[in-house]
């Protein structure tokens, strides 16, 4: 067993990562900007290190930082959690090359998932249905571009090979736009992303956006804790998620489950990830891997029992999976909203001090948050405050206590989304179930 984690990362994860490691009695190093001082697990963390100013690439971005601070610390192994350095393969490769464990998959496989060309190729030979396009980066011959065009079928979507968060992508409804597409997506993948590779997919018109979780130990077992529907999206930001995903058939859902593990299996995959597809029409359409803890990896935490944080510290000790899938139970329905500081109409961030904090509770309810009365909000970094899951025995009844807990939570001195969350549960469509991607911008007007 690992005997202490420092934990790369900041806000509510950080403190999520801290209750894993304390529960295994793992020593925890927390490392932390300046402005950072006073959250809850730099004040919970066995040993603290400040690691540079308030900019992320000063602090949570600076690698020698982290390094020399696990260094002096005694640090075992470093957890990333998600964001900032979590899908880094460079970050990863240093900190095993440094003779210290990177918790999550090898660098090669984050640098494999994390160029979607070659992502898109690994899980096709593995058997996971990917969307049509163009299996490949795209040349500057026009004549290859309308015929590649021609044979997946406008519309089209022109993205970047190294893109992610939703920028880099551009649709093309006809021809007679395509080549102009293609070479302002170029331009812009390369400012943005120092590579100027894209690559083209059929455009899909109204799908929605379904995750499966899995979880690999690197030693020949995988197995999947079920799927999630995060369509609740704005400029392609997740807002509310929920597991199961309803309304799925159960032989396709089970098909894709099969062919993610499988996938596991043949990348020697280590921790756990998320295969995240496009579903439109009983058709599953792969789009990228996550090999991180994602934000909303508690609702499938909540339907199976499975802590997913302690399996990926568990794994990174040299154990095998504490499950096989057949020890895997699934029962009852999660919701989790996303608690952001920030305005419910122009959605620009709102930092400040917390003036009164006040969590729901009751039965089926959880909150992962870092905040604290008198807490201030930093303007340096995500909006994102906290999270607010319920579970029930079925969605109607985990949908009841997210309405009951939303309207008990109370964050004064700041703005926040609970007004649009408070809106969203209570919505018609969205309590029916199976909303796409675009249901949320439309009803907003965006």
């Amino acid at each position: 067993m690992l005997d202490k984690v420092l934990i790369a990362n900041r806000g509510e994860i950080a403190l999520r990562i801290l209750r894993a490691c304390k529960e295994l009695n793992i020593k925890t190093v927390a490392v932390h900007s300046k402005i950072d001082v006073a959250l809850k697990h730099v004040k919970l963390a066995d040993e603290a290190v400040c690691i540079g100013p308030n900019p992320s690439p000063q602090s949570y971005l600076n690698v020698p930082a982290i390094i020399s601070a696990m260094e002096i610390t005694g640090a075992e192994a470093v957890h990333p959690g998600y964001g900032f350095l979590a899908e880094n393969a460079d970050f990863a490769e240093q900190v095993e090359n440094s003779g210290f464990t990177f918790i999550g998959p090898t660098a090669e496989v984050i640098r494999t998932m994390g160029d979607k060309v070659a992502a898109i190729k690994t899980m096709k030979a593995a058997g996971v249905p990917t969307v049509p396009g163009s299996d490949g980066p795209l040349s500057d011959d026009p004549q290859f571009l309308k015929n590649t065009a021609l044979r997946i079928g406008y519309p089209v979507i022109i993205k970047a090979a190294a893109g992610g968060g939703g920028r880099g992508m551009r649709v093309v409804e006809n021809e007679q736009t395509l080549l102009n597409a293609v070479s302002i997506t170029k331009t812009e993948a390369a400012a943005a992303f120092g590579d100027g590779t894209v690559y083209m997919e059929k455009f899909l018109q109204n799908p929605r956006h379904v995750e499966v979780q899995v979880l690999s130990d690197g030693q020949g077992s995988a197995i999947h804790l079920g799927d999630r529907d995060c369509s609740l999206q704005r400029r392609h930001q997740k807002v509310i998620e929920e597991a199961p995903a309803p309304g799925i058939p159960e032989d396709a859902r089970q098909a894709v489950f099969e062919s993610c593990v499988k996938a596991c299996i043949q990348i020697n995959y280590r921790g756990a990830g998320t295969f995240e597809f496009l579903y439109e029409d009983g058709n599953y359409y792969f789009i990228e891997m996550n090999t991180r803890v994602q934000v909303e990896h508690p609702v499938s935490e909540m339907i199976t029992g499975v802590d997913i944080i302690k399996e990926q510290l568990l794994i990174a000790s040299g154990r095998p999976l504490s499950f096989k899938q057949e020890n895997i139970i699934f029962r009852g329905h999660s919701f989790e909203c996303r608690i952001n500081a920030e305005d419910p109409v122009s959605f620009l961030p709102q930092p400040g001090t917390i003036l009164a904090y006040h969590a729901p509770g009751g039965n089926g309810v959880r909150v992962d948050s870092h905040i604290y009365n008198g807490y201030s909000v930093p303007p340096n970094y995500d909006s994102l405050i906290g999270k607010v899951i319920t579970y029930g025995r079925d969605r109607d009844s985990a949908l009841s206590r997210m309405r009951n807990a939303l309207d008990e939570m109370v964050i004064d001195g700041i703005k926040t989304n609970i007004e649009l969350h408070e809106n969203l549960v209570r919505d018609p469509e969205f309590k029916k179930g199976g909303v796409n991607i675009h249901y949320l911008e439309k009803k907003l007007g965006l």
